[in-house]
C-alpha cells in the first residue's frame, strides 16, 4: 500500500508496522462520526433518499402476507450480494438448491456445481437468522460474529476462521501486502475499531442514512474478518434498516445496484479513506437507496397485481381452493416440483400431480424438463418481475 496516497485523508491515518524490509503499512479509519460539512446536494438526496424510504416502509405495513414478497426478495438480495464476490449462482439454482434438486447439503460444497449455490443458501440462512435474533436482541458485533460462521459454514471460506474476527494482517488488491491497494488496520487495532463502531450503531447525531452509509464505509475499512467481510458488510445494512425502524420488514436490499455498479462502490469506498471524499461515498448510498426503495415499491405493486389477475381467473373458472393455496404459495418460491407441491397440499402425488396441471392450463406454471431431477415448475411472471432489471430509476 502507497502511504502518499492516503496521507492527506480527514477519515483516518496511515500506520507503519514493523521495520526494515518486512515493513508495510496500513490505514486505520478515525472513529465515527466524522465531522461533515452542511451542504445542500447532499441535503436534497438524504431529502429524495427518505421519501422513496418511507413510501416503501408504508407499502409494508399494509401487505396482507409480508412473507410473499419478504422471502424473495431476500433470496435476490443473497445472489447479488453473493455476486459481488463472484459467485455465479442465479435465483433459479438458489430456489432449486432449496428444493433438493441441486446437490443437498453435505455433500461435497467444493464441486463446481455446489460450491456457489451453497454460499448464496448460506447467506439466505444468515440474513434469516439475523432478522429472527432482531425480535429479541439488538444488532450487535457477537451477532455478526455468529452470521459470519453461519456464512462460510462447509464452504469455500469454511478455513478462514467463521465466527471469529481475523488473527493475521489481510489486504485487498495486489499479489503482496507491499503492493495492496489497501490495508486495514493490523490486529492489535481490531478490537478499540469494532468497539467504537458497535456503539455507534446506537448513537443519535446525523440522520439515519446517513449514519448508514457512515456505518458501511467503517466496517468494510476495518474489514474484521479473513473472508466475507463485503457480504456481512452489507448484510449488516439490511438488518439495521428494520433494528432502526426505518422499516416494518426487510423489504430493501442494496445490493441490485450495488451489483452493476462494483467498480464505482468499491472506488468510492477507496475514496474515502485516500481522500476522505466522504461526500462523493454519501451521495452514491442515498442515490442506491432511493433507486432501489422505489424499485422494490414498483416490484411489490407488480407482483400484487399478477396475485389479484391469477385470483380473478381462478374464481371465475370455479378453481378448488387447494389450487388457490397452491397458486399463492408461488409467491414465496415460484420453483415447484410435484413432491413439494405434496407437501404444500398435504396431498396424494395423483392430487397434488392434478392441482399443478390445473395451474399449468391457467398459464400460473409453465414445465421445464431437466435432465436428473424430478420435473420443475416455473412461475415464470413471478420470476421475471424479481429478476428483472430495474423497474424504477
Amino acid at each position: 500500500m502507497d502511504p502518499k496516497l492516503f496521507q492527506n485523508s480527514a477519515a483516518g491515518r496511515v500506520i507503519k508496522i514493523g521495520q526494515g524490509d518486512v515493513a508495510y503499512y496500513a490505514f486505520l479509519p478515525n472513529p465515527l462520526p466524522p465531522d461533515l460539512n452542511p451542504d445542500w446536494q447532499l441535503s436534497s438526496a438524504l431529502s429524495e433518499a427518505d421519501r422513496a424510504l418511507s413510501e416503501l416502509a408504508g407499502l409494508g405495513r399494509t401487505l396482507p402476507n409480508p412473507n410473499l414478497f419478504i422471502r424473495p426478495f431476500l433470496r435476490r438480495e443473497a445472489v447479488l450480494s453473493s455476486k459481488i464476490e463472484g459467485t455465479k449462482s442465479d435465483l433459479t439454482d438458489l430456489y432449486m438448491y432449496e428444493g433438493g434438486q441441486l446437490t443437498l447439503p453435505g455433500v461435497d460444497p467444493f464441486l463446481p456445481e455446489n460450491a456457489d449455490v451453497r454460499e448464496v443458501y448460506n447467506y439466505v440462512r444468515a440474513l434469516e437468522d439475523g432478522l429472527s435474533q432482531l425480535e429479541q436482541t439488538p444488532v450487535s458485533m457477537w451477532m455478526l460474529r455468529g452470521l459470519h460462521k453461519t456464512l462460510l459454514q462447509d464452504v469455500r471460506g469454511q478455513y478462514a476462521t467463521p465466527g471469529e474476527y481475523r488473527t493475521s494482517q489481510n489486504w485487498i488488491g495486489g499479489n503482496t501486502i507491499h503492493d495492496a491497494i489497501y490495508v486495514p488496520p493490523p490486529v492489535i487495532e481490531l478490537e478499540p475499531a469494532l468497539n467504537n463502531l458497535e456503539q455507534y450503531f446506537y448513537r443519535d447525531g446525523y440522520p439515519p442514512l446517513i449514519r448508514l452509509a457512515l456505518i458501511h464505509y467503517q466496517f468494510e475499512a476495518i474489514h474484521p474478518f479473513v473472508d466475507g467481510n463485503g457480504r456481512i458488510g452489507r448484510l449488516l445494512l439490511s438488518l439495521l434498516l428494520v433494528s432502526w425502524k426505518l422499516l416494518p420488514l426487510p423489504l430493501l436490499h442494496l445490493s441490485a445496484y450495488i451489483e452493476p455498479h462494483r467498480e464505482e462502490y468499491y472506488d468510492l469506498l477507496l475514496g474515502v479513506s485516500q481522500k476522505g471524499a466522504w461526500k462523493d461515498w454519501l451521495m452514491f448510498f442515498l442515490h442506491t437507496v432511493r433507486v432501489q426503495a422505489c424499485d422494490t415499491v414498483d416490484r411489490i405493486k407488480a407482483i400484487q397485481d399478477i396475485q389479484r389477475l391469477w385470483h380473478t381467473r381462478l374464481r371465475e373458472a370455479h378453481a378448488a381452493a387447494s389450487t388457490i393455496q397452491l397458486a399463492d404459495y408461488l409467491f414465496e418460491a415460484p420453483i415447484l416440483t410435484i413432491p413439494r407441491a405434496q407437501q404444500i397440499l398435504g396431498m396424494s402425488h395423483r392430487g397434488a400431480t392434478l392441482v399443478v396441471q390445473k395451474l399449468v392450463s391457467f398459464g400460473v406454471l409453465s414445465p421445464v424438463e431437466k435432465s436428473g431431477h424430478a420435473k420443475l415448475y416455473l412461475a415464470r411472471d413471478i420470476l421475471d418481475m424479481i429478476v428483472e432489471e430495474y423497474i424504477a430509476q
